[in-house]
């Protein structure tokens, strides 16, 4: 055989193994997949590490307590023995803090509206999705950025809808050209379920506009008793100002989320440094205190609600006082606050992908990719702003959201970490290879069972050989990643809300999304203003 018959056959073969490893495959033979078991690989904290900060907290919450109190907060927590002080305070008894956190609701569903999207919100269960309520989209062709868009934030949900690693979608842009604040929730809820079937979350900074979004979620369910049994929406709820103060606007929406059997993500966003305490510990404690009084509250308005404990934790530039969330500190900020959850076994939301870099370049994908791997492992259930996110939480990227999905599924792949079985040794394997096989492993039954079952391979990263690659138009990631926006946005047009429900919404409410946004006439390729 001739060395072109050789290059030609290597290559046939390369094309082949690609297409099979392209093949659909069961999602539960997926190497990794939404709900796998979170076994801990990383701990930052001791397990005496825990129980100092467990303790600390709770002298803050006797000690320090929150203020800025609503009458029915006071009303609600009073009632089961917090105590109201003249300062305007309200603290929390260590004995009762103790008493409710075993009977915090641990095993609940975050529903998406497609089945096959549903969260099981157990304690080790883990899932990864978007977040943030960013104003600016990057256009990676130019480093342009621009005013986000509810166009936008369409487009992100669609995008969404079609990512393997990207198990749910939380509102990840602010559409700027809505001032009415009603109109803005409204239809940031409303664009958001109209692009995926997946699990959605997104907040409300007013009672009017969230009883509306109920109003439409129960339509879409088949009438609120359904929505109950399978809540496909849940709230990101900022129901403090950190250090240690009640948000009045989102104490007001939590009391209603909670009657309403909403689940809620209760978000506190200490800065260390700035909101929060510098000493890492000391922002771990505040943050945990502040949780800690929320799930009460919760759970006071409305005893078994989901809840989820939202450990937000940033970390500032000390020199500038700049937010800088690809850190190693944030890293090991969040690890630690996965860790605390666990600790208690609730269940928690943290986010780990937000690049400080203003682009989908090298910075970015190694800010991402160390707080994806460190945040997985950490304990934690649920991964917000797993993808999209740069500039320090004030840019939003569709092509850094697709490559993203490849950062999350490499991450996902370590919290599945290595099966030691009698099979998985390899004894028998390696002795029919050694002793009168080919010498290698290549075409051995074992390797073939194990391609697609054990191994994780990137949608848009680059694998090939120097030279083929550069046969190929030496194209990037980000280069492919364009192409892949631009493709799935132009032929992925959803029908999640169905036309005559559609027209029953836009008759009683102020739905902004154009109907011809929604079908596949919409203009496209996107504008760049």
């Amino acid at each position: 055989m001739n060395q072109i018959q050789v290059t030609a056959s290597r290559r046939g073969g390369r094309e082949a193994r690609r297409a099979l490893r392209v093949a659909p495959t069961e999602t539960d033979l997926r190497p990794v997949r939404g709900g796998m078991e979170n076994p801990r690989h990383f701990r930052p904290l001791s397990d005496a590490d825990m129980v100092r900060i467990h303790a600390a907290a709770l002298d803050v919450l006797e000690t320090v307590g929150i203020g800025d109190c609503l009458p029915s907060t006071v009303e609600y927590l009073t009632r089961i023995g917090c105590i109201y002080r003249d300062d305007g305070r309200i603290t929390f008894p260590r004995a009762l803090v103790e008493d409710y956190i075993p009977r915090i609701n641990r095993d609940f569903l975050l529903a998406g509206r497609d089945p096959r999207h549903d969260m099981h919100m157990q304690s080790s269960r883990f899932y990864c999705g978007t977040a943030g309520a960013t104003v600016n989209m990057v256009n990676p062709r130019t480093g342009a950025y621009r005013g986000t868009t509810l166009n936008d934030l369409y487009d992100c949900s669609r995008l969404v809808d079609t990512l393997d690693n990207i198990h749910f979608f939380q509102r990840t842009v602010v559409p700027r050209e809505i001032e009415d604040f009603f109109e803005m929730d409204f239809n940031t809820c409303y664009a958001s379920l109209a692009g995926t079937s997946k699990h959605v979350g997104t907040s409300w900074g007013g009672v009017r506009q969230l009883e509306a979004s109920l109003d439409v979620m129960h339509l879409l369910a088949g009438g609120e008793k359904q929505w109950r049994e399978r809540p496909f929406v849940s709230m990101s709820c900022c129901f403090t100002v950190s250090p240690l103060k009640w948000a009045a606007d989102s104490c007001q929406c939590l009391e209603v989320g909670a009657k309403a059997g909403m689940p809620i993500m209760l978000v506190s966003l200490g800065q260390a440094g700035a909101t929060g305490p510098a000493a890492l510990a000391g922002n771990v404690v505040m943050i945990l205190a502040e949780l800690l009084a929320g799930m009460i509250y919760v759970d006071a308005v409305a005893p078994g609600n989901p809840v989820i404990l939202g450990f937000w934790p940033f970390v500032s530039d000390l020199r500038t006082g700049a937010m800088c969330c690809g850190s190693g500190e944030q890293a090991l900020l969040t690890a630690a606050c996965g860790q605390m959850s666990r600790y208690y076994g609730l269940i928690s939301g943290i986010p780990a992908g937000i690049a400080d870099s203003k682009m989908p370049d090298a910075q970015s994908g190694y800010e991402k990719a160390i707080n994806h791997v460190v945040t997985a492992n950490s304990g934690a259930n649920l991964m917000y702003e797993a993808g999209g996110m740069v500039a320090s939480l004030m840019g939003f990227s569709l092509e850094s959201l697709a490559m993203d999905n490849d950062s999350v599924g490499a991450a996902l792949r370590t919290v599945r970490g290595i099966e030691v079985s009698d099979d998985t040794l390899s004894v028998d394997v390696i002795r029919e290879v050694c002793m009168g096989g080919p010498g290698h492993f290549l075409a051995h039954g074992q390797t073939m069972n194990l391609m697609e079952r054990d191994y994780v391979y990137p949608k848009l990263g680059d694998r090939m050989s120097p030279s083929e690659w550069a046969e190929k138009g030496n194209r990037t990631a980000l280069d492919r990643a364009v192409d892949y926006v631009d493709a799935t946005l132009g032929e992925h047009y959803p029908e999640y809300i169905p036309q005559a429900i559609d027209e029953q919404i836009r008759t009683k409410y102020p739905v902004r999304l154009p109907r011809e946004r929604m079908r596949p006439n919409a203009d496209w390729p996107r504008k760049w203003g």
